[in-house]
């Protein structure tokens, strides 16, 4: 039915589903606390609905409980791991060290008591990570003595509290990170077991390689009939479209194609009335843009130095897969992409910050910089090579435009 002939009831239902839906892709692990009230109340009241959509379409299960609700939401399967955790002070994607950390953590708060204290939780930490050989192996530091490793942990736990695992009781972390001071958590143990979202336990995949240990924990049972083939493909590319910025044709098999041309305009319909994102479909793929701009960890473009930086290099890029498609060149080497934002630092440097104005800083810059477009999927990386999608040329700037 379209939307001018609908009534205004059924217009405020559909934008009430619209947003419980959307909080749930962005969100899929929600607490109960005050801040998040209203919503939790209005996911409940559509709450048959919702279930019944995320089953059929992406096939994920939603449950509710007192304290949390949680979207099961299996990641999209051609995920290159741009889209991790992020520091909520400094804006910067977790290290390999905060994720150790992240993992310890989680391990550590599973024997703890409902109350705990931050600086016993790092000592656990450094106890089990110490005993561990691979980390051993690997040359992990565990020295909460050190201002460094302090810092990563408090990185770990305010994603926790942000995750509703851990409710801050008294003190805070910058004082531990300064002065080592103590800081008291409740620990929500119902929500820290839902932490986990995977379709088979851990513990039974225990004689697998480590990498195939990751693929089988949410690789979904193989398909017996017909009907059940059809479902999975249905489910994998709803969750490609839903979780992922751009779907290109070329990444997905013949199936997957066919079933796609079969069903693409029931589909991205289907998602454009549950949640508002506007199908955007090319010669080479789907993206699903967001008019809002807020269902996205990413947003481009973005005000500030890096917005300002980031749209700079996606010109430059876009130029270069212009090349690219005539003359069938390979990727664009990093260090090539170092020297471009270096000559933007002097004709543009009077508009960013100072300190990404000197080369170090302009290394951070471009660091970041890929890490947004690699995100959203207008760029992939090659080690030290970048190679731009085809995407990218929506950022394309006119001759007549100027940044």
């Amino acid at each position: 039915m379209p939307a001018d002939s609908k009534s205004a009831e059924e217009l405020t239902l559909l934008e009430e589903r619209r947003d419980c839906v959307r909080a749930l892709l962005q969100t899929p692990l929600i607490p109960h606390e005050p801040a998040t009230a209203d919503l939790l109340r209005l996911i409940r009241r559509h709450l048959l609905w919702l279930r019944d959509w995320f089953h059929q379409y992406p096939g994920w299960h939603l449950q509710v409980e007192s304290d949390f609700v949680r979207l099961e939401k299996t990641p999209d399967a051609g995920g290159d791991g741009s889209r991790g955790l992020i520091d909520d002070r400094s804006g910067a994607p977790f290290s390999p060290r905060r994720y150790v950390f992240f993992c310890l953590a989680l391990s550590v708060l599973e024997k703890s008591d409902r109350q705990c204290v931050l600086g016993d939780l790092a000592r656990e930490v450094e106890r089990v990570g110490r005993g561990d050989p691979v980390l051993a192996e690997a040359g992990m530091s565990f020295g909460f003595e050190g201002r460094e490793c302090r810092q990563d942990l408090v990185a770990v736990i305010r994603a926790l509290i942000r995750m509703g695992v851990l409710i801050r009781i008294h003190g805070n972390e910058e004082s531990y990170v300064q002065q080592q001071e103590e800081v008291l958590y409740t620990l929500r143990r119902a929500v820290l077991a839902r932490m986990l979202c995977v379709r088979r336990g851990p513990s039974t995949l225990d004689d697998a390689p480590f990498l195939e240990r990751l693929r089988l924990l949410q690789e979904d049972s193989a398909p017996e009939s017909d009907e059940a083939r059809r479902r999975s493909l249905r489910t994998e590319l709803y969750r490609r479209l839903l979780d992922s910025p751009v779907l290109y044709f070329e990444d997905l098999s013949e199936e997957e194609q066919t079933y796609l041309r079969g069903q693409r305009t029931f589909m991205v319909r289907n998602i454009r009335e549950a949640t508002g994102l506007v199908p955007e479909i090319r010669a080479e793929g789907i993206a699903m843009v967001d008019p809002r701009r807020s269902l996205t960890d990413h947003p481009m473009p973005e005000q500030g130095t890096e917005g300002h930086a980031g749209l700079l290099l996606a010109e430059e890029l876009c130029r270069t897969l212009r090349d690219q498609e005539e003359r069938g060149d390979g990727g664009i080497p990093v260090s090539r992409l170092e020297q471009f934002l270096h000559q933007c630092g002097k004709a543009h440097g009077h508009r960013w910050r100072r300190d990404a104005r000197e080369p170090a800083g302009q290394r951070l810059l471009l660091r970041a910089a890929l890490h947004r477009l690699e995100a959203l999927r207008l760029i992939r990386r090659d080690g030290e090579f970048v190679t731009p999608l085809p995407a990218l040329a929506r950022y394309r700037l006119e001759e007549n435009d100027h940044v």
